[in-house]
């Protein structure tokens, strides 16, 4: 039987049976080999802080408003960070062959159909490691952020929050000529951030806080930010961290209030610009040449070209019955994770 990873309640999760879905017309079945854990999104889910858990999504008006959740537990299939390969396709399916290794979107789950358009032309190249395919999704959210926050040859961007994301940001910044400086808590992560091409780390427990200590090493202040830790806190100093009139892209998933973010200060002084960057668009600016394909097909030609090792940020692969224990980890903030893959019963032995 097919096995999906479901949250129950608050702070329970497991992997459980469920019935195989129906090859439809359009569609292929994919026997998922790995799928990456997205922390700071999932974890909304896991603790039962997500919106959609608590209020109702008016998709016409584009509000939250009260009411009935939009979504209740169990929630079934969350994730957007997939590998697997195609076993079965529909008669009318042309593009897509069995036996080829895709990436998509089609959450924590063993066994999945899509549509082929889904998937059509995402194949892992022969002799690159499958599980570089889990990093498609949040590569773009890096890369969206990166645009967000238009990233020029020369200029210095602070990058606040080394995780997964954050690193790949700090590294897309290098690539697109600017001068990175990453922030973080972590020593460990601030470490790899310098291997990822970052110009300067800092760190964001220092006293006098990350903004002033980012306006020391860039000799007056960045030309932008990018906050991507997801707290007020970070997203206050990123403010603080810019030049008059500079940039800050909000890529972060916010939840609660804004206790530590303050606007009378800084932002309203220094006439600071806060853009927000989420995956569901691009900077309205690009719109006409850019979309999710194109962030998708960019990162991904970086990242198996090697320009961007995505390989180096994976630190946990783990049997998919046991995303219990790996969420309790990273309910519990522990520094040792940054990229946690979940392998599934059909990935062939690994040689990478």
């Amino acid at each position: 039987m097919p096995h999906v990873v479901q949250f129950s309640a608050v702070r329970e999760v497991a992997l459980v049976e469920v019935e195989p879905q129906p090859l439809t017309s359009g569609s292929v079945r994919i026997a998922t080999w790995y799928s990456g854990i997205s922390a700071g999104t999932e974890l909304t889910a896991f603790r039962g802080t997500n919106p959609y858990l608590t209020s109702t999504w008016d998709a016409e008006r584009r509000l939250f408003v009260p009411g009935e959740p939009s979504f209740a537990y169990p929630v079934s299939g969350w994730g957007y960070s997939e590998v697997g390969q195609v076993v079965e396709v529909a008669e009318d399916v042309t593009d897509v062959q069995v036996g080829e290794v895709v990436y998509g979107i089609w959450g924590h789950r063993s066994d999945a159909v899509v549509a082929a358009t889904q998937i059509s032309g995402r194949l892992v190249p022969e002799g690159v490691d499958p599980l570089l395919g889990t990093f498609a999704r949040v590569g773009a959210i890096a890369l969206n952020g990166v645009l967000a926050a238009d990233v020029r040859l020369g200029e210095q961007v602070a990058v606040f929050g080394q995780g997964v994301i954050g690193l790949l940001a700090t590294r897309l910044v290098a690539l697109s000529g600017g001068r990175a400086i990453a922030v973080d808590t972590l020593a460990s992560r601030l470490a790899v951030a310098e291997s990822f091409g970052a110009a300067h780390t800092v760190d964001a427990l220092r006293s006098g806080g990350a903004g002033e200590r980012v306006r020391e090493v860039t000799g007056g202040g960045a030309d932008s930010a990018i906050e991507l830790s997801g707290t007020d806190r970070a997203l206050h100093e990123a403010i603080r961290s810019v030049v008059p009139e500079g940039l800050v892209a909000a890529s972060g998933f916010y939840q609660g209030g804004a206790t530590h973010l303050r606007l009378g200060e800084e932002f309203h002084h220094n006439r600071v610009r806060i853009v927000a960057s989420q995956i569901g668009g691009v900077p309205v600016s690009l719109s006409g040449r850019w979309d999710q394909a194109r962030l998708v097909r960019t990162v991904m030609d970086l990242i198996f070209a090697d320009r961007v090792d995505a390989a180096a940020l994976v630190t946990d692969v783990v049997p998919a019955a046991d995303v219990a224990a790996v969420f309790a980890r990273l309910d519990d903030g522990d520094p040792e994770i940054l990229q946690v893959v979940l392998r599934f019963d059909a990935a062939p032995e690994r040689t990478w």
